[in-house]
């Protein structure tokens, strides 16, 4: 912010859309993000994200960009490592925590070695997942390095044929042991974990249940035991703390409440959790006090003031 007057309103370009898969979703969550900060008291560029981005933040000439970005190339390192290049400040987390997140298998490697709980898991052809069981059912399918459950298979114990993966699947999948139980969430912010959401769905959290109206329920907080609750707060602080991921990230879980807390298991970090008012994190902050808007001025200063 160097060189501008301390009453003018701090310039924040709001990054959205991009080219991933979960485009819609991130111009809904740019949206709301540059609404909020409008009332905040930020001067806001609402940007999306092309070729052309470092044309279209030289001509922004922001002090900050706000990454509203999902998905490849969003929050995989890829803009993290151009907006570095370019010597502009950024919120959420940097090129390595992004591209670790990510990258599924190399982030359960990072939670392990940190002592905390995940499935067994394997990096397989797709080919040779379509043609044989590559661990014995019941197991996931899924793209190692996507975001909001796009193209997720289940294979259920006792299932006889392999699952017969979309052709838009990538050529490398990941195939993991499947996590039996509840699905549980915890937002991170800098240092703290703001709570746990249970996420109540009819069947897999899947990107219709994510995304769609009635797709879920929240309950906040969750109805789980207080030991349940104390673990995904430890183990979300510390699974935000072992990518080395900065501002707001959100640790997802499996919980088998039959197995009491050695039943319970992180799927992922998301380095860009969804940012409308009623996505997980937000509703986190609202429960704890903090609203959408205050949120945001959050996330906006807390990236304005790092070196």
């Amino acid at each position: 912010m160097a060189g501008r007057s301390s009453r003018t309103a701090p310039k924040v370009a709001v990054l959205m859309g991009g080219p991933s898969a979960e485009r819609e979703v991130s111009l809904s969550s740019g949206h709301e993000c540059a609404v909020a900060l409008r009332q905040a008291g930020y001067e806001i560029t609402e940007i999306d994200a092309g070729r052309d981005l470092p044309a279209q933040l030289a001509a922004a000439a922001p002090d900050v960009v706000f990454n509203a970005l999902h998905g490849r190339w969003g929050e995989d390192g890829c803009v993290q490592g151009l907006m570095d290049w370019l010597g502009v400040r950024y919120t959420h987390s940097g090129v390595l925590a992004s591209a670790l997140a990510m990258d599924k298998s190399r982030a359960k490697q990072a939670f392990r070695e940190a002592g905390l709980p995940v499935v067994e898991s394997l990096i397989a052809d797709a080919a040779e997942v379509r043609q044989r069981h590559v661990m014995p059912p019941p197991y996931v399918v899924k793209p190692n390095d996507e975001g909001s459950s796009v193209g997720v298979y289940i294979v259920y114990d006792g299932a006889n044929a392999p699952p017969q993966l979309s052709d838009k699947m990538p050529a490398r999948v990941m195939v993991e042991t499947y996590a039996p139980g509840r699905e549980l969430t915890t937002a991170v912010l800098g240092d703290r974990a703001l709570g746990v959401t249970e996420i109540v769905t009819s069947g897999w959290y899947d990107y219709d249940a994510k995304y769609k109206p009635g797709g879920s329920r929240h309950v906040i907080p969750a109805d789980i035991p207080a030991q349940i609750t104390a673990a995904c707060l430890d183990y979300a602080v510390r699974a935000h703390d072992a990518l080395g991921c900065r501002g707001l990230s959100r640790t997802d879980f499996r919980w088998d409440e039959a197995r009491g807390l050695d039943g319970l298991i992180i799927l992922e970090v998301n380095t860009q959790p969804g940012m409308t008012p009623t996505s997980l994190a937000p509703e986190q902050a609202a429960h704890s006090g903090m609203d959408f808007p205050a949120l945001c001025d959050w996330i906006v200063k807390e990236a304005l003031c790092r070196d």
